[in-house]
């Protein structure tokens, strides 16, 4: 059985970005010899999620307001009992467990086995401090 892991590590400018790892994913399939088999693609910051979907700008723009209106951003502890640890991103949690921690892939013949529109991204609700 072949395998890989590989860690990506990324700095997000913004507190909350949509970012493609579509082809670095690619890349890695490539690299891993892999002719068949799954890739398991999975966010390891807690208010981080992994997605599949149309790589285009006006639907990450709908994601992100959709989802601060379901989990609006508010660093006060008065709207989330989690921000009373000292903390200000309760808000970034909800949006993971939406948005979902990871995705699973097949691979066919080397390669990511997608639908023509499906694109793998990274989401990032709560950046990690430099």
């Amino acid at each position: 059985m072949k395998s890989l892991t590989h860690e990506l590590w990324m700095e997000v400018p913004q507190r909350r970005a949509i970012v493609s790892i579509h082809r670095e994913v690619e890349r890695l399939v490539e690299e891993s010899g892999v002719r068949d088999g799954i890739v398991l693609i999975n966010a390891m910051h807690i208010t981080a999620s992994v997605f599949i979907n149309d790589n285009e700008s006006g639907l990450h723009a709908d994601y992100e307001k959709w989802l601060e209106g379901l989990a609006p951003f508010d660093a006060s502890p008065q709207r989330y009992a989690h921000n009373r640890t000292g903390e200000d991103n309760a808000d970034a949690h909800m949006k993971r467990q939406v948005m979902g921690r990871e995705v699973v892939v097949a691979i066919t013949d080397g390669q990511l086995h997608l639908g023509p529109w499906e694109h793998i991204f990274y989401y990032d609700s709560d950046r990690l401090p430099n």
